[in-house]
């Protein structure tokens, strides 16, 4: 297995092309390549049609993914608000690669058989796929359909993005082999001699001690620890620093434990999710989640030094495994709202992802949500960053 990946930041997409492709190619040095993935800026969008074709006309890449993306990521380096083009490409020994289509207007029942997904979808699960899946936000029904995937798929990896730099739907363009589609959601089921990691980087850390729901309706949390939401957060906030202070007034959210197995939950295993509003009456809070009693959760706070030592926490905790030795490439799936915007500097993820692992060829982009797993759950995500890192089975 081997990965190459560049990243082209000139005005013309035939240069971008050009420049990308003789790199790749001087990575890969003369190996086949089975599986290439590009991403785009929007600033090249009148050329989005033809970039199949220019591609093909100068290699043979083998199965072709990729998405329109308001930043671009490739080579290890990040470009925003400007025309770039990055090309990722992998051989792929004894790797069966399977593209994926769909609307995802038209899903299965959500009580349906495992079965039932797996025929629509197309893909057997005894090979143990994993997955790379790109979606438009404009026409994807995100939490129905990964919800489906992880039942008709609990064993197998999934991470991937919403495409972005489009401000309506049918502007954002997603590639499949030959094809460009405008909506609904692309892939690829990667199996055989081929593992891929996730890591999930959600940019907060906690505050107060995590606590059980002890009640709440839907998506409304009325009692934490047998007490109003907002009663124990202001026990919580009294004991904050003034920074921390703050940030309560702007930038808090509520983590959610998504595994009941876990006594001692740490940074990273919560799902971290908004709190949309606040009834002083009650004290209660309305959370963008489905919540049950009994579920663990913590007030967690987010700001640009908490999200950089979020990823540098996840990256570390991931170096230590057996398979970072064997990292042959990654694509990384960041958003919008990271990048220069939060931390006044390029590259930050980037930079960070190679100081802790390596340089391994990382492509990618910053996506309108981010796909990837809390716990043994895939969710869609913002604020995030997800990488997928692959690496040989065996």
């Amino acid at each position: 297995m081997k990965w190459a990946s560049h990243l082209s930041a000139k005005n013309n997409i035939e240069a971008c092309i050009d420049e990308s492709i003789e790199a790749v190619r001087r990575q890969m040095g003369g190996d086949a390549v089975h599986l290439t993935v590009i991403f785009v800026s929007p600033q090249f969008k009148d050329k989005y049609e033809e970039i199949p074709k220019l591609i093909r006309e100068r290699m043979d890449p083998g199965r072709f993914l990729g998405c329109s993306g308001g930043g671009i990521v490739g080579g290890g380096k990040e470009v925003e608000q400007q025309p770039a083009l990055s090309i990722t490409c992998a051989n792929l020994p004894d790797v069966e690669i399977k593209g994926i289509q769909s609307d995802t207007m038209d899903l299965p029942d959500q009580d349906t058989a495992p079965d039932v997904w797996r025929e629509w979808l197309g893909v057997n699960a005894e090979k143990k796929p994993n997955f790379i899946f790109l979606a438009d936000p404009f026409s994807f029904r995100g939490e129905e359909f990964l919800s489906g995937v992880d039942f008709a798929y609990p064993n197998s990896g999934k991470v991937g993005g919403l495409a972005s730099g489009a401000q309506m739907q049918g502007e954002n363009a997603l590639y499949l082999d030959d094809k460009i589609y405008r909506n609904g959601l692309i892939g690829m089921a990667l199996s055989g001699n081929i593992g891929m990691d996730t890591i999930v980087a959600q940019g907060c850390r906690p505050i107060g001690v995590p606590v059980k729901i002890s009640k709440c309706n839907g998506t409304l949390l009325t009692e934490m620890d047998e007490q109003p939401p907002l009663d124990l957060l202001e026990k919580i906030h009294e004991e904050l620093n003034e920074n921390d202070k703050r940030l309560v007034q702007t930038s808090l959210f509520l983590g959610i434990e998504m595994d009941p197995l876990k006594d001692n939950p740490q940074q990273g295993d919560f799902l971290i999710r908004n709190i949309m509003g606040a009834d002083r009456a009650s004290g209660g809070i309305q959370v963008g989640a489905m919540l049950r009693e009994g579920q663990l959760v913590q007030f967690h706070l987010r700001d640009k030094d908490m999200s950089a030592e979020d990823l540098r926490l996840v990256l570390n905790r991931y170096k230590t495994e057996e398979h970072a030795k064997k990292a042959s490439g990654a694509l990384l799936f960041s958003c919008l709202g990271r990048g220069q915007y939060l931390y006044g500097k390029p590259n930050h993820d980037s930079d960070m992802f190679r100081d802790q692992l390596g340089d391994i060829p990382l492509g990618g982009f910053f996506c309108n949500g981010e796909i990837g797993p809390v716990g043994k759950t895939t969710f869609l995500h913002g604020y995030t960053s997800s990488f997928g890192i692959f690496h040989p089975a065996h």
